[in-house]
This record gives structure tokens, C-alpha cells and sequence, in this order.
């Protein structure tokens, strides 16, 4: 971290435990990344300034983002929580309580699972982060990974990917229009629904690793007003609080934000790019050989 923001306190992996089953158990058992983190954001009243601290050198993602999949990660492996391949979370029992949790045992048990599958892991290849054992390779970040390309890549290559990804999520006739001085409106297209409903689509899309304020939607309500049906704001950073609760902002127009996180899990379900490999576990029934 930076002294901008050494002042500022961050929670580590460990108290974040807690909040996240708190904030599973409000949402009725079950819950999207982003409905989680709203939660937690709001339960541990972390203000903009914390928000926005930046993972890294690279600033891809939030410091806080980062720690909250880490978290996840921790609560998964240790039996409470289990996640869709559609990004859905959930409590593995509906009586899991916060009392329950007991993140010292939590922390214990899995870094004692860990180095029974990695027994070759040291003190000496892990790091401290936020109070916590970082292991290098303990968690998949396939997404920072994945962030990382995107930046790399041309400015309409990017444009290119986003148009494609709508067209693989079912929109028809998406153009990318990226025309200068058009309010930021960087595309448009047409979702139709069961073949029958249609909306009309503005979508703007920021390869951008900062987090999106509320002026900048304002901005693009502005632009899109009169033009669609709906607005799409794709960025492969993400949203401030104040920034969500404008797109839904109630008598606006509405506008559906898709995150670097929502952006990733986007492009691995339709697999641009992005390509999961199965590991083969063969087994041997030794009560079929004997029953012969």
C-alpha cells in the first residue's frame, strides 16, 4: 500500500469471515458476488477511500476485492460455502451461524490441508498480507491474469472482444460505433428474449482499472437518453457503492453494469478465450475384479 492510504484500515482475509456468512445469511442463504460485497461494504461501513485501493501495481482490482475472494476461498475449503458455475454463493447448511465461525480454526485447518497436498511449501515461499499467510499458488487468481491480457491487448481489440461476447450472450446486430464526442456510447445492439420481446441496447465499455463513479453513469444516462431501451456499462474495473445506486436509481433509466470480475466469469462460461481442463481420476474397483 501506498501512505496515501496507509491511514486507512483494512480488514484482513480473517475478519472478513464473519461479515461474508452474515451477509450470506441476510441474502437468504445464497447470493452473486456483488449482492455479497454490497453487504459486507455496508456491515463494515467501509467508505470510497477503501473501496478504491488498488491490488497491486497493475491496480486491476481492488485491494478489498482481492481479500473478499480470498476469504471465499478459505470458507469454501473449509466446508461453508459452495459456488455455482453461474458465480452464485452459497452456505453449504441453512444453520450455519456466525457464532459457528471460528476463523483461527478456519485459517488452521485449511493451511494444514494445503501442506499436505503441497508439502514442499515453506514459510520461506509465502508472504504476509493483511495479517494473513499468503500462499503463492494456493489460490487460482485466473482472473488477475485474465485482467492483465485484456490491458495488454489494442484498444479495438477490446472493442472487438466486447462486441463478441454480446453476440455469444444472445444480442443481435451489435455495433461498435466508438465515435468521439457521442457521450462515451461506444456501441449498441438488440437483446431479444424467447424470441418474441426485444430491447433496444447503448452499451459503453472502459477498459479501465479504477473504479467507476457516479458522475461517469450520470454521464452515460445522459448520452443514452432517448436512444435505447437500456443502458450496458462494461468495465473490466469496477463500481463505487454511489455509482450502483445510481444505475438503479429509481425514475432514471435503467442501466445494468457488468464488472472486470462479472467481465471474466463472462468470457470463461462462453469460453473466449478462457478454457477450463478437466484432470482425469481414473479408479479401480477391486469388489468387480473379485466378482468375476
Amino acid at each position: 500500500m501506498t501512505r496515501k492510504h496507509q491511514s486507512v484500515k483494512m480488514p484482513s482475509y480473517d475478519e472478513f469471515m464473519r461479515p461474508i456468512v452474515r451477509a450470506l445469511i441476510d441474502l437468504g442463504g445464497s447470493g452473486t458476488i456483488e449482492e455479497i460485497n454490497s453487504k459486507v461494504f455496508e456491515s463494515e461501513k467501509l467508505n470510497n477511500e477503501v473501496l478504491q485501493i488498488p491490488h497491486g501495481k497493475d491496480g486491476a482490482r481492488t485491494e478489498v476485492d482481492y481479500r473478499l475472494a480470498w476469504t471465499r476461498t478459505f470458507l469454501k475449503k473449509y466446508g461453508l460455502l459452495n459456488n455455482s458455475v453461474r458465480g452464485i454463493w452459497s452456505l453449504t447448511k441453512s444453520d450455519i451461524t456466525l457464532e459457528s465461525i471460528d476463523s483461527d480454526e478456519i485459517v488452521r485447518s485449511v493451511k494444514e490441508a494445503y501442506k499436505k497436498i503441497k508439502p514442499k511449501v515453506t514459510e520461506d515461499t509465502s508472504i504476509k498480507v493483511g495479517g494473513l499467510p499468503e500462499q503463492i499458488d494456493f489460490i487460482d487468481d485466473w482472473k488477475q491474469k485474465l485482467l492483465n491480457v485484456l490491458f495488454s491487448i489494442s484498444p479495438s481489440a477490446f472493442e472487438r472482444l466486447t462486441q463478441r461476447m454480446l453476440r455469444e450472450s444472445g444480442f443481435t446486430q451489435v455495433e461498435v460505433t466508438g465515435k468521439s464526442g457521442d457521450g462515451g456510447i461506444d456501441g449498441k445492439g438488440i437483446m431479444r428474449i424467447s424470441g418474441i420481446l426485444s430491447f433496444h441496447i447503448i452499451f459503453q465499455c472502459k477498459r479501465y482499472k479504477g473504479a467507476i463513479t457516479p458522475n461517469q453513469i450520470r454521464d452515460f444516462r445522459g448520452a443514452m437518453q432517448g436512444r435505447a431501451d437500456k443502458g450496458l456499462f462494461i468495465t473490466t474495473g469496477s463500481f463505487t457503492r454511489e455509482a450502483v445506486k445510481e444505475a438503479t436509481r429509481d425514475g432514471a433509466p435503467p442501466i445494468d453494469l457488468i464488472d472486470g470480475e462479472i467481465f471474466c466469469d463472462k468470457l470463461k462460461e462462453l469460453t473466449l478465450g478462457v478454457t477450463t481442463k478437466q484432470i482425469e481420476n481414473i479408479e479401480i474397483d477391486s469388489n468387480w475384479f473379485t466378482n468375476l
